[in-house]
């Protein structure tokens, strides 16, 4: 499924507003959730060239491989443990600014969580897509996340390089389309997490610069395939429903509705078995009376 136009415009002016102008600071949000920019720009031919072409239901080859920034080789297949969903995103590293306001971003949504990304609910894995980035770029941008999110350098949160071939067929099934800009040596790409399921199944797409902590919850929940989050946070997941026109999280009215239909059920069903209790706890016992009356007729 492509992203809606709409949603793809805005992410390609992201993009070209953030590589242009060396914004850092994150986008306003326009009243329809998705991001507001007041100057927006022509876009050049690299920038119309990123596009997303969602995947979901569709398995990643797990015998791709990438390095992480000891250098030490990663199977793609390895990061998946049968059990937590992997929230990944693709950047390039020595990137200053869309990489960045993305990461960081990313980074205080995370930090805003009540888990914590290499624990028993999921990990975060960052790839790039600059085949040519070295050791101390990836260990240089991951310092700075860590940082940033704020729960100790030792976090799993891995930042990992690959090669060209790699790079290409990972992107491909992912369904991400982005270009290489040589006049400015900068890559352009959208601004997008993807959400893996436990065995390698692409999940769920979360668009922007910034992320809401409740859509990242709601995306790994949903990824998780109902093995993590607890059952009052699953109950009130139903709430909400993915938009797919701003590539976010929204209230949904039906399942209010169904969670108001049970809360009624249940107070009418307790109200009615304490009746049912007293009643029968009166018919049960005899009364004074009952026993003057008993004693009078025998």
């Amino acid at each position: 499924m492509t992203i809606p136009v709409m949603l793809r415009s805005r992410l390609a002016a992201a993009a070209l507003a953030a590589a242009t102008s060396g914004v850092v600071a994150a986008p306003a949000w326009a009243d329809d959730g998705g991001p507001a920019f007041a100057n927006e720009k022509p876009l050049s031919p690299e920038m119309r060239a990123i596009d997303v072409d969602e995947h979901r239901g569709e398995r990643l080859d797990p015998e791709l491989r990438f390095r992480d920034p000891s250098g030490a080789t990663v199977r793609l297949g390895d990061l998946f443990d049968g059990r937590r969903p992997v929230l990944l995103t693709i950047n390039y590293f020595r990137c200053r600014v869309v990489c960045s306001v993305q990461l960081a971003g990313l980074a205080d949504a995370l930090a805003e969580l009540d888990w914590t990304p290499g624990d028993e609910h999921f990990r975060v894995v960052a790839i790039s897509l600059d085949p040519d980035e070295s050791e101390q770029d990836a260990a240089h941008k991951r310092e700075q996340i860590l940082d940033q999110l704020g729960r100790g350098p030792d976090v799993d949160w891995q930042f990992l390089r690959g090669d060209a071939l790699s790079i290409q067929a990972l992107t491909a099934q992912l369904g991400i389309s982005y270009a290489y800009d040589a006049e400015q040596d900068q890559f352009a790409h959208p601004a997008v997490a993807m959400f893996l399921m436990p065995d390698g199944t692409i999940g769920q797409y979360l668009y922007g610069l910034t992320y809401q902590s409740r859509d990242i919850k709601f995306a790994l929940m949903e990824s998780g395939q109902g093995k993590i989050g607890s059952p009052m946070e699953k109950l009130y997941l139903s709430c909400f429903t993915y938009d797919h026109t701003i590539g976010r999280y929204g209230p949904w009215a039906f399942g209010f509705m169904r969670i108001g239909a049970i809360v009624t059920f249940s107070i009418l069903a307790t109200t009615l078995a304490i009746f049912w209790r007293r009643e029968r706890r009166k018919r049960r016992v005899p009364t004074q009376h009952d026993e003057h009356r008993a004693e009078a007729v025998s």
